[in-house]
């Protein structure tokens, strides 16, 4: 090791970035600078919840320090259901359980997770401070004749370490300097999306599948299909912070933990992009075109779109990242939605950004202690394009699954998961107990 200690700057301060700066900031010997170029943290905590999967959750448990995932662990509800998939009229087809995502497993650190956005962010913020600088917003970098990398900012300021990586997202200017032939381009599908408040009016009209985890709709024909997934939890959140789950000793403050908490139904028309309005549709015109996508579906379903306001509802085409052929490593390296962004058909983007962070710590952390820094970074991004392009592939798949029109590939889905539920009913009745008979 080194007297002076590993300089790493961050490019962004999304789930990412942060994640990787609280690995490098918690284990020591590492200057970290992260530069996000919004003008303060609360501009960028907006937006749905998320679904943290195992992967993700050890992920999370390999970069936070014990006392923020402790917090983590008691803020963020464990969702009782995994992810259905139904018929329009919600017969069921087959269901993960989340035992089977957990593996059975009752360690926190392989849990399922439904979290805020707002709460993980700011739970990933703690401690931070002094390493974050806002309004900086990255224009280009460049590589010193002693290797080392320099950061260049709109408003003329520099920044320079040994090792840059570009956590600023699907528009990631890092990627684009970096690897300008990776670049993000329009998928065939795109949907509607929009949120459903949970409460006691909402409940006593929604099947309880609607109500406990993720169900995709799968109709016979068509090219739409419907993702749903409930985040309850807020008295629980209430109940934790109550309780107290040191949220002061790590300067903490509860009450924008329980700001943007409210339950709700996450519901999304998945469609091909040709179905689609175009932009600058308003809410109600937004609105009738979800429901003459699902005529004929559950009244359930229809209701819930029914039932929503109007202005939540967004409409968007799905962009994902181009798959490259592996690149030569340098002292510059991307992360998450910078690399390998992908349909939201899944759940699987914040997850991949998480493990990506937990890798390239350890290998941040390998050179900390005298290892060879470019092979270390070149080790991470072999395996980051294993999950990261998995990921991209398997939403892409998704995405595919969802909108096509082809009645015979809808047919085949539908009759693969009746066949898996058939299986584990059959694995799971009692076997009948036969005894030899006496001699």
């Amino acid at each position: 090791m080194t007297d002076s200690p590993l300089r790493v700057l961050i490019i962004g301060a999304g789930i990412g970035g942060l994640a990787l700066g609280q690995a490098l900031v918690a284990s020591g010997g590492v200057d970290v600078r992260i530069h996000e170029r919004n003008p303060d943290a609360a501009a960028w905590l907006d937006g749905y919840r998320l679904n943290i999967n195992p992967d993700g959750a050890r992920a999370l448990h390999r970069c936070l320090p014990i006392g923020l995932w402790e917090a983590f662990t008691a803020t963020s509800p464990t969702p009782p259901g995994g992810i259905s998939f139904r018929t329009e009229h919600l017969r069921e087809l087959f269901t993960i359980t989340r035992d089977d995502m957990t593996g059975g497993s009752t360690d926190p650190a392989d849990g399922q997770y439904g979290v805020s956005r707002r709460v993980l962010r700011t739970l990933l913020l703690a401690g931070l401070d002094d390493h974050i600088r806002y309004g900086a917003e990255f224009e280009r970098y460049s590589v010193e004749p002693d290797g080392t990398v320099t950061a260049h900012f709109t408003d003329g300021s520099t920044a320079t370490g040994d090792v840059l990586v570009g956590a600023d997202g699907a528009n990631s200017a890092v990627r684009r300097q970096y690897l300008p032939h990776a670049e993000r381009v329009p998928s065939d599908a795109g949907g509607f999306a929009a949120r459903l408040p949970l409460d006691d009016e909402t409940r006593a009209w929604l099947p309880a599948a609607l109500t406990e985890g993720m169900t995709l709709v799968m109709p016979p024909s068509g090219r739409a299909s419907m993702f749903t997934s409930a985040f309850p939890g807020r008295d629980a959140l209430t109940a934790a912070i109550s309780d107290g789950v040191g949220l002061a000793g790590l300067g903490l403050d509860a009450d924008t933990l329980l700001d943007d908490t409210d339950d709700y139904v996450l519901w999304s028309v998945i469609a091909d992009h040709r179905a689609l309005p175009d932009d600058g549709q308003d809410g109600p015109t937004l609105q009738a075109r979800a429901l003459d996508m699902v005529r004929g579906w559950s009244p359930a379903l229809r209701r819930m779109i029914t039932e929503t306001d109007p202005a939540s509802i967004a409409v968007m085409r799905f962009r994902q990242s181009t798959l490259v052929e592996p690149w030569p490593s340098a002292t510059v390296t991307v992360l998450g939605d910078a690399i390998h962004n992908m349909p939201p058909v899944g759940g699987l983007g914040a997850n991949s950004a998480l493990r990506d962070a937990a890798e390239l710590a350890d290998r941040l952390l390998a050179a900390r202690d005298g290892a060879p820094l470019v092979p270390a970074i070149a080790a991470y991004e072999e395996r980051m394009r294993g999950w990261g392009y998995g990921a991209v592939r398997e939403s892409t798949r998704n995405a595919r699954q969802a909108t096509t029109a082809n009645p015979v590939a809808r047919r085949i889905s539908r009759g693969y998961f009746r066949t898996r539920s058939a299986l584990r009913r059959r694995h799971s009745r009692p076997q009948a107990v036969t005894t030899a008979p006496r001699r």
